[in-house]
């Protein structure tokens, strides 16, 4: 064979080569390129998890606190609480939680200094229930008060939060819910 066809062949065969090459390149950069987007959505859907759940246990602390130090439920609807929190021979004072759904936020509010918190926010659905404890003792079944409150010592509280990621809805912290008692004596 002739050395000018040993370069066509060789050369021939490089082309090829080059283009085994380059869709190899293009499957492994694709490939990475995948995992970068797939490892960066998990972890903002990780990040915003913990955000959420960070955010709802900050709440039920909360919740749980004013609830238990109240002497007394003044007022409730499903949405609305508002407990009475006057300490002993102190002045009066109160502490009133609101649900907005449309902005989908829980609300705190503290009377008489008249401050304003949002202590939950993302909230797909809230809800508070007033009951009263049982007339038969060992008994553990709650009865809804329906006309007057002043019997009212446990709260059930229930609320879901969701956010989206990247404009869909990602991430749903499963429903948090809590039977609080109020621990101060009615009088």
């Amino acid at each position: 064979m002739s050395t000018k066809s040993a370069n066509r062949e060789q050369s021939g065969f490089l082309l090829a080569e080059a283009l085994v090459a380059v869709g190899v390149s293009s499957l492994l950069v694709l490939a990475v390129c995948a995992f970068t987007m797939f490892a960066g959505h998990s972890f903002a859907a990780l990040f915003n998890y913990v955000d959420l759940d960070d955010a709802n246990r900050i709440c039920m602390d909360q919740l749980t606190r004013d609830i238990r130090q109240a002497n007394k439920v003044n007022s409730f609807a499903t949405n609305r609480l508002e407990l009475d929190s006057t300490p002993n021979g102190g002045a009066a004072s109160s502490v009133t939680y609101t649900y907005d759904a449309g902005s989908r936020k829980l609300t705190r509010l503290t009377l008489p200094d008249n401050t304003s918190k949002v202590v939950l926010h993302d909230c797909d659905r809230f809800s508070f229930r007033v009951c009263k404890r049982p007339p038969i003792s060992g008994k553990y079944d709650l009865w809804d008060v329906s006309t007057s409150i002043t019997t009212a010592k446990v709260i059930d509280v229930s609320w879901l939060c969701s956010r989206t990621i990247f404009g869909r809805k990602e991430n749903t912290e499963s429903v948090q819910t809590a039977r609080i008692v109020i621990r101060k004596q009615q009088g």
